[in-house]
Protein backbone atom coordinates (compact mmCIF):
# COMPACT_ATOMS: atom_id res chain seq x y z
CA UNK A 1 0.00 0.00 0.00
CA UNK A 2 1.19 3.51 -0.79
CA UNK A 3 1.96 5.68 2.22
CA UNK A 4 0.76 9.01 0.92
CA UNK A 5 -1.99 9.96 3.37
CA UNK A 6 -1.99 9.67 7.11
CA UNK A 7 -4.72 7.47 8.62
CA UNK A 8 -6.56 10.65 9.64
CA UNK A 9 -6.37 12.03 6.11
CA UNK A 10 -7.63 8.73 4.68
CA UNK A 11 -10.60 8.86 7.05
CA UNK A 12 -11.34 12.50 6.09
CA UNK A 13 -11.34 11.55 2.40
CA UNK A 14 -13.61 8.55 2.97
CA UNK A 15 -15.94 10.74 5.05
CA UNK A 16 -16.01 13.33 2.24
CA UNK A 17 -16.98 10.60 -0.24
CA UNK A 18 -19.73 9.31 2.05
CA UNK A 19 -21.06 12.84 2.62
CA UNK A 20 -21.06 13.65 -1.09
CA UNK A 21 -22.83 10.41 -1.91
CA UNK A 22 -25.61 10.94 0.66
CA UNK A 23 -27.16 13.50 -1.67
CA UNK A 24 -26.66 11.79 -5.02
CA UNK A 25 -26.90 8.48 -6.81
CA UNK A 26 -23.45 9.25 -8.20
CA UNK A 27 -20.36 7.32 -7.14
CA UNK A 28 -16.97 8.86 -6.33
CA UNK A 29 -13.74 6.90 -5.93
CA UNK A 30 -10.18 7.92 -5.08
CA UNK A 31 -7.38 5.69 -6.36
CA UNK A 32 -3.63 5.95 -5.71
CA UNK A 33 -1.30 4.21 -8.15
CA UNK A 34 2.30 3.43 -7.19
CA UNK A 35 3.54 2.14 -10.53
CA UNK A 36 1.94 4.39 -13.12
CA UNK A 37 3.61 3.78 -16.47
CA UNK A 38 1.02 5.43 -18.73
CA UNK A 39 -0.10 9.01 -18.95
CA UNK A 40 -2.42 9.69 -15.99
CA UNK A 41 -5.58 9.89 -18.09
CA UNK A 42 -4.83 6.60 -19.85
CA UNK A 43 -4.08 4.92 -16.51
CA UNK A 44 -7.25 6.48 -15.05
CA UNK A 45 -9.39 5.01 -17.85
CA UNK A 46 -7.88 1.57 -17.27
CA UNK A 47 -8.39 1.86 -13.51
CA UNK A 48 -11.95 3.15 -14.00
CA UNK A 49 -12.82 -0.03 -15.89
CA UNK A 50 -10.84 -2.32 -13.58
CA UNK A 51 -12.78 -0.94 -10.60
CA UNK A 52 -16.09 -1.51 -12.42
CA UNK A 53 -16.96 2.18 -12.34
CA UNK A 54 -18.45 2.01 -15.83
CA UNK A 55 -21.08 -0.40 -14.54
CA UNK A 56 -23.08 2.00 -12.38
CA UNK A 57 -26.76 2.18 -13.26
CA UNK A 58 -26.72 5.84 -14.34
CA UNK A 59 -23.10 5.84 -15.60
CA UNK A 60 -22.37 8.64 -13.13
CA UNK A 61 -19.15 7.53 -11.49
CA UNK A 62 -16.18 9.84 -10.97
CA UNK A 63 -12.60 8.74 -10.36
CA UNK A 64 -9.85 10.85 -8.82
CA UNK A 65 -6.71 9.03 -9.99
CA UNK A 66 -3.44 10.00 -8.31
CA UNK A 67 0.09 8.83 -9.10
CA UNK A 68 1.98 10.32 -6.11
CA UNK A 69 5.47 9.24 -7.17
CA UNK A 70 5.06 10.97 -10.51
CA UNK A 71 3.20 13.93 -8.98
CA UNK A 72 0.41 13.54 -11.52
CA UNK A 73 -3.33 13.00 -11.37
CA UNK A 74 -6.45 12.79 -13.51
CA UNK A 75 -10.14 13.27 -12.84
CA UNK A 76 -12.40 11.06 -14.92
CA UNK A 77 -16.19 11.08 -15.13
CA UNK A 78 -18.36 8.43 -16.76
CA UNK A 79 -20.53 9.15 -19.79
CA UNK A 80 -23.70 9.86 -17.78
CA UNK A 81 -22.15 12.80 -15.97
CA UNK A 82 -20.01 13.92 -18.91
CA UNK A 83 -23.17 14.49 -20.97
CA UNK A 84 -24.47 16.94 -18.37
CA UNK A 85 -21.66 18.91 -16.74
CA UNK A 86 -20.50 22.14 -18.40
CA UNK A 87 -17.57 21.85 -20.80
CA UNK A 88 -15.11 23.46 -18.39
CA UNK A 89 -16.26 21.58 -15.27
CA UNK A 90 -13.47 18.97 -15.20
CA UNK A 91 -10.84 21.60 -16.06
CA UNK A 92 -12.03 23.76 -13.15
CA UNK A 93 -11.90 20.79 -10.77
CA UNK A 94 -8.44 19.87 -12.06
CA UNK A 95 -7.21 23.43 -11.57
CA UNK A 96 -8.63 23.55 -8.03
CA UNK A 97 -6.97 20.26 -7.10
CA UNK A 98 -3.70 21.38 -8.65
CA UNK A 99 -3.76 24.59 -6.57
CA UNK A 100 -4.04 22.53 -3.37
CA UNK A 101 -1.40 20.06 -4.52
CA UNK A 102 1.07 22.87 -5.21
CA UNK A 103 0.72 23.85 -1.54
CA UNK A 104 1.19 20.26 -0.40
CA UNK A 105 -2.40 20.17 0.90
CA UNK A 106 -3.27 16.91 -0.83
CA UNK A 107 -6.06 15.65 1.43
CA UNK A 108 -7.61 19.11 1.71
CA UNK A 109 -7.70 19.46 -2.05
CA UNK A 110 -9.19 16.02 -2.59
CA UNK A 111 -11.90 16.66 0.01
CA UNK A 112 -12.75 20.03 -1.55
CA UNK A 113 -12.96 18.57 -5.06
CA UNK A 114 -15.07 15.64 -3.81
CA UNK A 115 -17.47 18.12 -2.20
CA UNK A 116 -17.80 20.13 -5.41
CA UNK A 117 -18.24 17.03 -7.58
CA UNK A 118 -20.84 15.80 -5.11
CA UNK A 119 -22.76 19.06 -5.47
CA UNK A 120 -22.74 18.75 -9.27
CA UNK A 121 -23.80 15.11 -9.07
CA UNK A 122 -26.59 16.05 -6.64
CA UNK A 123 -27.85 18.66 -9.09
CA UNK A 124 -28.14 16.19 -11.95
CA UNK A 125 -28.39 12.82 -10.16
CA UNK A 126 -30.23 13.48 -6.89
CA UNK A 127 -30.44 10.77 -4.26
CA UNK A 128 -33.47 8.52 -4.64
CA UNK A 129 -35.03 6.52 -1.80
CA UNK A 130 -34.12 3.26 -3.52
CA UNK A 131 -30.47 4.20 -4.23
CA UNK A 132 -27.80 1.75 -3.20
CA UNK A 133 -24.09 2.40 -2.80
CA UNK A 134 -22.87 0.70 -5.97
CA UNK A 135 -19.13 1.09 -5.31
CA UNK A 136 -16.93 1.06 -2.18
CA UNK A 137 -16.11 4.41 -0.60
CA UNK A 138 -12.63 3.37 0.53
CA UNK A 139 -9.52 4.60 -1.22
CA UNK A 140 -8.17 1.97 -3.60
CA UNK A 141 -4.49 1.35 -4.19
CA UNK A 142 -2.60 -0.13 -7.10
Amino acid sequence: MIKFFTKEEEQRIIKAIKMAETNTSGEIRVHLESDCRDKPLVAAVNTFHRLGMHQTKARNGVLLFIAPERREFAILGDEGINKIVPTNFWKNERDLLLSYFKKGAFADGICEVIQQIGEKLKEHFPYQSDDVNELPDEISYG
